[in-house]
């Protein structure tokens, strides 16, 4: 701390400055003294501060914020869009992903088109709205209209990125109103909500997603059902069905870049941190940790010094912890051929390294139940897929992916986003009827960055040179979803065949 002594010896020194005849006849204003008074206390501050050092229980308390980085980042990043979206005026577009104000929800009427970074793997087999709710204002009413036979989903999750709600086609859900409410609220439920939903996290997310073929004749039959997926606070309900017009959104800049997982900032990471810490109270067995991080936020505020060297150590926390996660190499669990998967999708418990992992490369995941994901960095022989190769992948007629819903093997770029300015299509999967299967029955696909699957392709035999991938210069990632997996994919007893470099 500043010193009492410090303090009078700055105070007779500016007196002297004043009473010297250098300063005669050419005074600063009263105004300029006391920033002259501020900037000397600030700089005899911080000379004070970078000549002490840490104390040996704040050196341990590094050691805790290291455990806090990496525990915190998913919950950081909820928080931080809560931020960007109290920016937004109305539900609409921003970086080609939908937002909405706080406790609203936007929809897509398309899927999402390639180059739009805002989220990692956002994927095009479905058509997307995004809702982010805080519980702490009021309860939020969502709406579910009736899809037929349509494949859907809607993900309720909470601030730990963890679902808290089973909602969709495999659930036999109902057509109605829904709410969604803190565990403290405990007001009458309206008439007309057919179920509430508890979150024990101030923030919450409602992420639908619906099965969309990508054509104008599928665009008029589901059309009617997106205008009536939407939610907002419980004081607007009226026990009536709500219609919005998503047909026609409002653009916003930039909005969805402020909110970007990957750039949750390191030097405002333990500000945030500290708000976390009340939004998110701890689950059992958690209540040791919560007491060391509150002790670390206690000493953060407390102390200038501590504060200061949190802020710069951070990055090295980003850097050394949360960074590698971003490849798909160190997600989860490694399969045969290089792939990786994950069994706790939206059900990570005390899995924290998983589930950073997952909101740093590929956030809002579905259960492995709704949704079974692999990853692939590498190809068979362990070398980075890079878009000067050719590769195949063939799946025999009896390991085809296992899923009663739909699946789909997506190519991303380095950033994990759809690659731009590809010839061909990037995405591939049981939606598509120009898929044509070997005799045998077996299916292979060949991923080339100069091919499209309307061309012949040199040194490949059809039907393989119609079932064709474009991948992206450079380094670039295959993402394989299995969506309403069957039990094979669930329990792991299925897997991916390797990928081959063949040119």
């Amino acid at each position: 701390m500043f010193s009492t002594r410090k303090h009078c010896e700055l105070r007779d020194s500016l007196i002297g400055l004043i009473s010297s005849t250098a300063f005669v006849g050419a005074l600063p204003p009263i105004t300029d003294l006391s920033q002259n008074y501020a900037q000397a206390q600030a700089t005899a501050a911080d000379s004070n501060l970078s000549s002490r050092e840490l104390t040996v229980r704040q050196k341990q308390l590094l050691e805790v914020a290291k455990e806090a980085y990496l525990w915190g980042w998913p919950l950081v990043y909820v928080r931080q869009l809560s931020v960007a979206l109290e920016r937004v005026p109305a539900p609409g577009v921003s970086g080609g992903l939908p937002v909405a104000p706080i406790n609203e929800l936007s929809m897509l009427t398309n899927t999402i088109k390639p180059g739009a970074g805002a989220i990692p793997c956002a994927n095009q087999d479905v058509i997307y709205g995004f809702g982010l709710f805080d519980l702490e204002r009021e309860p939020v009413v969502f709406q579910v209209p009736d899809f037929g036979d349509r494949f859907w989903l809607y993900q309720l999750g909470d601030q730990r990125t963890d679902a808290f709600a089973e909602l969709g086609c495999m659930y036999k859900t109902a057509p109605g109103s829904y709410l969604v409410a803190s565990e403290e609220w405990d007001q009458p439920i309206p008439e007309g909500i057919r179920e509430v939903f508890r979150c024990s996290t101030r923030y919450c997310y409602l992420l639908p997603r619906v099965y969309f073929e990508n054509c104008d004749a599928d665009r008029a039959t589901v059309m009617p059902a997106i205008r009536e997926i939407g939610a907002y606070p419980l004081s607007s309900f009226d026990n009536s069905t709500q219609i919005f017009s998503w047909d026609k959104p409002r653009w916003f800049p930039n909005v969805g870049r402020a909110g970007r997982a990957r750039q949750v900032a390191p030097d405002t990471f333990f500000e945030t941190f500290s708000h976390v810490l009340k939004d998110v109270p701890p689950k059992p067995g958690e209540e040791a940790m919560y007491k060391r991080f509150e002790e670390l936020a206690h000493e953060k505020q407390r102390d200038p010094l501590f504060a200061a060297e949190l802020k710069n150590i951070a990055p090295s926390f980003d850097r050394d912890v949360v960074q590698p996660l971003f490849e798909f190499r160190n997600v989860g669990i490694e399969l045969p051929g290089y792939w990786t998967t994950i069994f706790n999708g939206a059900a990570f418990g005390n899995d924290y390294k998983t589930r950073t992992a997952v909101a740093k490369s590929n956030p809002f995941v579905n259960r492995r139940n709704e949704a079974a994901y692999y990853y692939l960095d590498l190809d068979s022989a362990g070398s980075q897929l890079l878009g000067e190769n050719r590769y195949e992948i063939t799946f025999s007629s009896s390991t085809l992916p296992p899923a009663d819903g739909f699946w789909s093997l997506t190519v991303y770029d380095e950033r994990h986003v759809l690659p731009e300015n590809i010839r061909g299509r990037i995405t591939i999967g049981s939606r598509d009827r120009s898929v044509l299967f070997n005799p045998d029955g077996s299916l292979t696909i060949i991923v080339d960055r100069t091919a499209t699957e309307c061309e012949n392709v040199p040194g490949v035999a059809q039907p393989a040179s119609k079932n064709i991938l474009s991948s992206p210069p450079g380094k670039f990632s295959l993402y394989l979803r299995l969506y309403q997996p069957r039990e094979e994919a669930q329990s792991g007893r299925w897997a991916p065949p390797a990928v081959r470099r063949i040119r």
